[in-house]
Order: structure tokens, then C-alpha cells, then sequence
């Protein structure tokens, strides 16, 4: 080798470094540059802010008063195509002042919330209603129409800690599948006058993992009524296969097989309803492994399980075990509004691990710098691939190019 470079051509040297000088001249061998238009964030970066937030005020029924400047919107939509029983419980703060209610295909209600509630919104499903008392296949509220405790497992959950962190001046919130899956659930920022802007493709997430409400994926994709912030979504999925996500042992309702009644498992190619609920590995089991509890109550110890992992393909932005909320809870500056949809169309998003980087800016700094909003505005890095070895972004693609380019130039 030693031989070979010292008698390597003049035109070979001359072409190398014109090829270094084109390469610095872009920034692909700065790493200054790279660190600044490529960033990465850490795999767990929430963890920091979740462990800042202090217990919250009391919770209060509510609702707050109609002349408090300082109320948040709530909304509850209903894009089922069936009456969904939304619930909603508080854990601190003052809440909408109801706890239930029925909401028919296609309509919204809009309800306040103090600005530092922290509570949860659900939907149940396929309930008979005989006044106060509402009895539901799903999300069962012991029975009440008006829930006065959480309901019952399994629901996809929309959560909510209003203020969080250290003083209180972060939004923390999620969807959990930690009490399992029953619909689609989407939830949507509404910015507010006084707000900093925050692109949609950093708020607006969803998990949508019921056959018949999967958009197919763009040509790029993504998928947004805003084109400006494309939002990156989950592409793999299709309404052929996505009935079959959820592990046999732990369907809620498990399909007959004609002539042997209920045949648990092996599933045995059996179609699945569209309508197919599915329990966590908690709630199927109870047992410690699976709800992280005593010998596994370590984020190190306890790991997800055969459901977390299923569901989490499907919805990578989702909260899928008890210790999974490190790497799926949205954090941005308090202020502004909600909406919670029920069976949104169009497909599972896949921002915190797309936009990790620029969520934990945001997170951070309370706003985005100009280079994060031009970012939040390509498509291409948008696309980039960040599943296992999320570190490699395009700009290192190409610098790992031009190591091999250069090695072989040195060859010659």
C-alpha cells in the first residue's frame, strides 16, 4: 500500500482534492455543520422533564368560570361512524365539570379545563344507556354514564398534564396503550393568540390501528392537510393486515371458528372483526413481568412485551408500557388548546422518533430556531430513515460515502 500511494498519479491527487474541497466547501466534512443541520436527539431526552414535574393541585369536578382569560379549550370529536361514549376523569386541577357523555357520529362538543389539569379522555364503545347508568363494552365506567373513576381496560387513552415540568410551564401529554386498544385516537394542538407558533407536524399525533381507517401511505409517506409541515407518519401498515396486530391470547373478543365455538389459539388464519379490541399484557395477565411492578419496577429490568412490540410498529408514537414514557410523551410550552378525535382518518404518526431532535429543542428552548423550521419544512429529512441505528442521518450517509470514495482514491 505504501508503495502504491507514493506513486499514485498527479491527475489522482489533483482529482482528490478537488473532491475534499467540494465536500468542505458543503459542510459534509464539518461536524460542526453536520451536528447543526442533522441533529440527534438522545433516546430518552423526556426523561429529564418528566422527573421535574411537581404533584399537581387538587382536582376539581369544574367547570372553570366562563369569565377566567385563563381556561383551555377542550374538544371531543367524534369521527366514528357509530355514537361513541366519550369519558373523561381529573387527577389534579380544575376539569370540565362533567365526566361522560354521549356523543353521535360526527359531532364535537367543546368543554374548558383550568390551565394546570391533568386528566385523561377515552372513548367507550357500544353501550346501553338507561339514565344515569351507561353499561359499555369498552372503557366501562362501573356502569356510570358520568365517570367518576377511569374506565375499564381496554382503552386507547388521551392524557394530559397541562402544566408540567419544574414551574409548571410545559404541556406534557400522550396517547397510552398501557390499558390497551379499543379505537383510533388522535389528538390535535389548537394554538392560541398568545402562544409561539409550533408546527403541526410536532403536535398532531395519532395511532390509528383498526382496519378501515388507514389512509394508504403517500408517495412521500407523509400525510397532512397542511402541505407546509408534512407530518411523518408509520408507512408499513394496510388495512389488510393491520386486523391482525394484536397477539390472540389477548382480543377481547375472539372470533368463533364455524362448528368449534371459541378456538383460542392458534389463531388459525381466522378473519378478525374490523371492530377488535385488544387487552395490554397487564391486563391480560396481572402479573409483575408484564405491569412492571415489584422485582420489575426498573425502566433496565422490565421490557415490553409481545403486545408493546406489535402495537408500537403499528403506532410508534403511542405510550405501550409502563416505561415506555420516555420515549412517548410529546412536550411543548403550556398554552394553547386540545381536541381529542375519536377514530381520526389517515395514518399512525411517527414524530418523536422522526422529530426527536426537534421536539427536545423545542422542549428545551420553548421555541425552534430558524434552522429547526426549515427542517420541520423538507420533506426529504423529514423521510429520513431513523429506525434501529436512528443515529445515521443523510448528511452522515454522505460522509461515510466520501470515506469510501477517498479510500479508494488513496488506493489507486
Amino acid at each position: 500500500m505504501r508503495s502504491s500511494t507514493r506513486h499514485r498519479t498527479a491527475s489522482t491527487t489533483t482529482s482528490l482534492g478537488h473532491l475534499l474541497a467540494v465536500l468542505v466547501s458543503f459542510g459534509y466534512l464539518n461536524g460542526t455543520a453536520q451536528a447543526k443541520d442533522f441533529p440527534v436527539a438522545s433516546r430518552n431526552w423526556q426523561a429529564a422533564y418528566l422527573h421535574q414535574t411537581k404533584p399537581g393541585p387538587p382536582a376539581k369536578r369544574g367547570p372553570p368560570p366562563e369569565d377566567w382569560d385563563g381556561r383551555i379549550p377542550l374538544l371531543v370529536t367524534n369521527g366514528c361512524d357509530s355514537t361513541i361514549w366519550p369519558g373523561i376523569t381529573s387527577q389534579a386541577g380544575t376539569g370540565p365539570g362533567v365526566g361522560g357523555f354521549e356523543l353521535e357520529a360526527g359531532e364535537q362538543r367543546q368543554l374548558w379545563v383550568s390551565p394546570d389539569w391533568q386528566g385523561r379522555v377515552w372513548g367507550r364503545t357500544n353501550c346501553t344507556v338507561d339514565g344515569d347508568s351507561c353499561s359499555c363494552e369498552t372503557g366501562d365506567c362501573r356502569g356510570l354514564l358520568d365517570c367518576e373513576f377511569s374506565g375499564a381496560t381496554p382503552a386507547t387513552l388521551a392524557e394530559f398534564t397541562l402544566a408540567g415540568g419544574i414551574n409548571g410551564a410545559q404541556t406534557f401529554y400522550d396517547i397510552s396503550l398501557v390499558d390497551g386498544y379499543n379505537i383510533p385516537i388522535g389528538i390535535n394542538y389548537i394554538p392560541a393568540e398568545n402562544t409561539t407558533f409550533i408546527p403541526p407536524n410536532l403536535t398532531n399525533c395519532a395511532c390509528i390501528a383498526t382496519t378501515g381507517w388507514l389512509h394508504d401511505p403517500a408517495t412521500t409517506g407523509t400525510y397532512s392537510t397542511n402541505s407546509t409541515y408534512p407530518v411523518p407518519l408509520e408507512d408499513t401498515g394496510s388495512n389488510a393486515n393491520i386486523r391482525n396486530w394484536c397477539p390472540w391470547p389477548y382480543l377481547v373478543f375472539p372470533p368463533t371458528k364455524p362448528g368449534d365455538g371459541i378456538y383460542p389459539y392458534p389463531d388459525d388464519h381466522i378473519e378478525r372483526p374490523a371492530f377488535s379490541p385488544c387487552n395490554s399484557a397487564c391486563s391480560a395477565t396481572g402479573s409483575d413481568r408484564d405491569c412492571c411492578v415489584g422485582d420489575y419496577h426498573d425502566p433496565d429490568v422490565c421490557e415490553p412485551s409481545a403486545y408493546s412490540r406489535s402495537i408500537k410498529a403499528i403506532c410508534p408514537d403511542a405510550y405501550s408500557f409502563a416505561f415506555d414514557d420516555q420515549q412517548s410523551t410529546f412536550i411543548i410550552p403550556n398554552g394553547g388548546g386540545w381536541e381529542v378525535v375519536m377514530c381520526p382518518t389517515g395514518r399512525s404518526t411517527d414524530i418523536l422518533r422522526q422529530l426527536g431532535s426537534e421536539m427536545n429543542e423545542l422542549a428545551n428552548a420553548g421555541r425552534l430556531s430558524d434552522s429547526a423550521m426549515r427542517r420541520l419544512r423538507d420533506p426529504t429529512y423529514i423521510e429520513a430513515d431513523r429506525g434501529a441505528g436512528a443515529e445515521v442521518r443523510p448528511v452522515a450517509k454522505m460522509v461515510a460515502v466520501t470515506a469510501l470514495v477517498v479510500a479508494v482514491l488513496l488506493s489507486v
